[in-house]
């Protein structure tokens, strides 16, 4: 038991290094250099050069008491920033996801109607392309052309879109997917699939939430920056390189986790239906429609 609490105990100390001390070690470097040297030297390395100087001079004139508590000090300054910086990530990945305040429902509902009005638009083009080319006597440039329009849909979402990003419909999408295709209520089924896979299957997807939880805290970095470009103007494009790192490895990254969530239930969506008894063991293959209600009326209850 000692060992245990000794291995979490590291494991929690290596996390509090990587998301908090050392990011906010190097925020506190840069706004420092930032505020010293202002907009008009911004980039005025000879003058950065001294004030270090002379910093590390004024620092080696401490007593070891007051060099200590300076390292201290500057220790929860970093951890300060850093758990600010956490504070952001619950509203940053709302936006991201379409989980929008009441305030902001009149913009969500607009987004939400206006992509839903192109996704619309490339799906009726596609039909119009394979009605007017049948699978029979259709060619290379016929069917290049029906992909195209497919991928234009797909470049909005997988699904018809009801939100107003393409993060938050990239996850309605999976919803979306499962009730159509099996008749599954995937909110309510999804905690009980996830007792039911296999080991292997839940790290990856542990794996690949993990991930796009840290592509949230790398683009709510930015924001800090952003508020030191009112002494230094470079943070604007130290915030704007942070920002576009945390988004489109965001956008990758979900990707990958909704993926895998949609191949977890069409792979293991018949061991939940075994599993809560709506199926009898012996069966195989994917779920049926009448399955899929069966499973969605056990696990609702009701609600």
């Amino acid at each position: 038991m000692n060992a245990f609490f000794g291995e979490l105990a590291k494991k929690l100390a290596e996390r509090w290094v990587a998301l908090l001390a050392v990011p906010g070690l190097l925020f506190v470097a840069v706004a420092w250099a930032g505020v010293r040297l202002g907009w008009a030297h911004a980039l005025d390395l000879a003058l950065l050069r001294k004030e270090v100087i002379a910093l590390g001079t004024s620092q080696g004139r401490l007593a070891l008491p007051a060099q200590i508590l300076f390292a201290v000090g500057l220790l929860l300054a970093s951890c300060g920033i850093g758990i600010v910086v956490q504070a952001l990530t619950p509203p940053i990945r709302a936006i991201w996801l379409g989980l929008w305040p009441r305030g902001l429902h009149g913009l969500r509902d607009r987004l939400s109607t206006a992509r839903t009005r192109r996704w619309n638009a490339h799906v009726e083009t596609r039909q119009a392309l394979q009605r007017d080319h049948p699978a029979a006597g259709r060619t290379p440039a016929q069917q290049a052309a029906i992909d195209a329009a497919a991928d234009r849909a797909n470049r909005i979402a997988l699904a018809p879109p009801a939100r107003p990003t393409w993060m938050g419909d990239r996850v309605a999408a999976v919803e979306q997917v499962a009730l159509n295709r099996y008749s599954l209520d995937l909110a309510f089924a999804w905690p009980r699939l996830w007792l039911v896979l296999p080991e292997p299957v839940r790290a990856d997807l542990s794996a690949a939430h993990g991930q796009f939880a840290a592509t949230v805290v790398t683009f709510a970095w930015a924001i800090p920056y952003a508020v030191l470009t009112v002494w230094w103007w470079p943070g604007a494009i130290i915030a704007l390189a942070v920002a576009l790192t945390g988004w489109t490895r965001a956008r990758s990254t979900l990707a990958e986790l909704t993926d895998l969530t949609e191949a977890a239930l069409d792979l293991h969506g018949r061991t939940l239906a075994t599993s809560l008894g709506t199926s009898p063991p012996e069966s195989s293959g994917p779920l049926t429609l009448d399955e899929g209600r069966a499973i969605t009326r056990q696990t609702r209850k009701g609600r």
